[in-house]
């Protein structure tokens, strides 16, 4: 019987990062949770145990259920009657099997009925169901609003909406509006305040809302009259059982067909005040936004594994002029090249939830004693990396995964172009991947920060001081260099001083980071991996050549680059426009 997670050796070693049993032993608040809870763990080795189990669990229904459904979703797709969503019939098969496993929720506190799992294994659990189904991902990946009730909201919310997470209650985050997409500093859905009912009152449309129809909605809204800009915006949380919305209608998607995008109408629809006013945007969204950011994280590399996997099985069936394609270098290249983008993305994911972990579980801990200097100083520090990788991370594994989806349509030839092939459904769900919870073009204008204040450098020089084995002594001579050459790049940019050169040139800048960084957390998973993991270091290697040449064509374009020539780029399309 095949198991999404029994059958990926590079989760188990996620699994055993030296930094797992800090981040356990802080989840479980020293092992105290297991005096009065039955489910806790008693010690480390104990709830590796248990994430194990619940990862089979998770890996099972993935591959025997979840898997199975995702091509009649995608051709079933979603409906609109009466206002409500109706899933297809495999998408809900999907939420009653995780319902009765009780995998919803599962991050949440033992005393909201979740499982207290830690970022990391709770990621792992997004990448898996997101190989069986990317589209479906986001509707159980939603259980991350969650998160942010219990984070931000009063006792009273969480003790009504929380528990109900576990029984399989869907989330959605209602965000965007017709005239605030990227801009929501834009949003004007009024929330106004009823005296007479003693509750908020929610007025307007929102669009392009995934999972619209959920049972429980974390709502964006204009709660400051007369206000423009985001400090007039405060977050609710809305209960579908209020009926005070309605779908519009569902938007006819190019993928993730099963999931549904909806556009909404808030009619007097009563809700309540998630901490706060005025710190929707400011506070609350932006924590939310980098949840969602790495769970497309784990969502892309989930659909890019599937990916691989359909492309490396069809090169070893398909045989042409009389032996395997996958014995041409045409085609082991790409699938190399596909293996090597996989790993290096997954590696930078778990990097970054390892650091989103020990510093929320720091702000948790906070709540209920002082922390240490130590322990403050830390929790300062992951939160620094966690807000530095999390855009690297989302830009990076989004990107790749478009490459990989197109890569395997390419080794199936003209059969990958038919939907008689799940690679042509994993091409079309890869793509929104680089558009949702911000684009790679906002990931890069977060993440240059991270050049501009030196975040970035002083990650690489974190990695560059861990020692290595002899084997891999070149390939860090190669990073040193790299190093060099992204350190050369930011100073002739910093020289320009010139901000909108700096917004010309930050992809590249951001991406001269990206490879360096990469490599080096490859290379250390690589590092500990076991003896005859010899897939993994051959990815590193991989990996590293391919980006070195990206690497150093970056470099020749920055130092090519004169300020006159941004007036060449703002004028072209002018003249085009003008000629057409």
């Amino acid at each position: 019987m095949a198991n999404y997670y029994s059958d990926n050796e590079n989760l188990k070693l996620q699994l055993q990062h030296p930094l797992m049993e800090k981040i356990v032993r802080l989840k479980e608040r020293d092992y105290s949770f297991a005096e009065n809870e039955p489910i806790a763990p008693i010690d480390f080795e104990d709830a590796i145990d248990t994430y194990d189990k619940i990862l089979e669990i998770i890996g099972d229904i993935s591959a025997e259920i979840i898997a199975p459904n995702a091509e009649s979703v995608d051709q079933e797709g979603v409906r609109v009657e009466n206002g409500r969503v109706i899933y297809a019939k495999g998408t809900k098969e999907n939420i009653k099997a995780l319902t009765d496993a009780k995998l919803f929720g599962m991050s949440l506190p033992y005393k909201y009925q979740g499982l207290n799992l830690p970022m990391v294994p709770y990621v792992m659990a997004a990448e898996i169901v997101s190989r069986a189904d990317g589209g479906f991902a986001n509707i159980w990946g939603l259980q991350d609003c969650a998160e942010t009730i219990y984070e931000f909201a009063s006792d009273e919310i969480k003790d009504e909406f929380l528990p109900r997470i576990n029984q399989g209650d869907t989330c959605s985050m209602d965000l965007t509006e017709p005239d605030a997409g990227s801009d929501l500093q834009a949003v004007q859905l009024k929330a106004t305040w009823n005296e007479e009912k003693n509750r908020w009152m929610l007025n307007g449309v929102k669009r392009f809302i995934t999972n619209g129809d959920a049972d429980i909605k974390l709502v964006l809204a204009r709660s400051e009259e007369g206000t423009k800009d985001g400090r007039g915006l405060s977050y609710f949380v809305y209960d579908k059982k209020d009926k005070g919305v309605t779908v519009r209608r569902v938007e006819n998607k190019m993928g993730i067909k099963g999931s549904p995008t909806c556009e909404l109408v808030f009619k007097n629809a009563p809700a309540k005040l998630v901490g706060e006013r005025r710190l929707g945007l400011i506070k609350y969204v932006m924590s939310l936004m980098n949840g969602a950011r790495l769970g497309v994280g784990a969502q892309a590399v989930g659909i890019a594994e599937a990916a691989y996997r359909e492309a490396l099985k069809y090169a070893q069936e398909r045989e042409q002029f009389g032996k395997a394609i996958i014995n041409f270098p045409a085609v082991y290249e790409l699938l190399q090249n596909m293996k090597a983008k996989i790993d290096a993305s997954r590696s930078i994911l778990y990097e970054t939830a390892r650091s989103v972990d020990i510093y929320k579980l720091y702000e948790d801990i906070a709540k209920t004693r002082s922390l240490t200097p130590e322990e403050r100083t830390e929790m300062k520090q992951h939160n620094r990396i966690a807000g530095a990788l999390t855009p690297m991370l989302k830009m990076m594994s989004s990107e790749y995964c478009n490459q990989i989806c197109y890569d395997a349509i390419q080794i199936h030839g003209g059969p990958g172009f038919m939907k008689d092939f799940p690679v042509e459904r994993m091409y079309r769900d890869a793509r929104i991947t680089t558009i949702y919870e911000g684009t790679t073009q906002l990931q890069v204008v977060a993440a240059i920060r991270s050049v501009i204040n030196n975040t970035y450098s002083d990650i690489i020089k974190s990695f560059a001081e861990l020692p290595i084995t002899p084997e891999f002594e070149t390939l860090k001579e190669d990073l040193i260099e790299m190093t060099a050459e992204f350190e050369s790049a930011r100073e002739i940019v910093h020289n320009l001083k010139n901000d909108e050169a700096l917004d010309f040139l930050a992809r590249r800048l951001v991406e001269m980071a990206s490879h360096i960084i990469i490599t080096y957390i490859l290379l250390h998973d690589a590092l500990r991996s076991n003896a005859d993991c010899y897939s993994l270091k051959r990815s590193t290697y991989t990996y590293l050549r391919m980006v070195k040449a990206i690497h150093k064509a970056h470099l020749s374009y920055i130092s090519d680059f004169k300020i006159e020539d941004l007036a060449d780029y703002k004028q072209q399309p002018k003249i085009i426009a003008d000629q057409s």
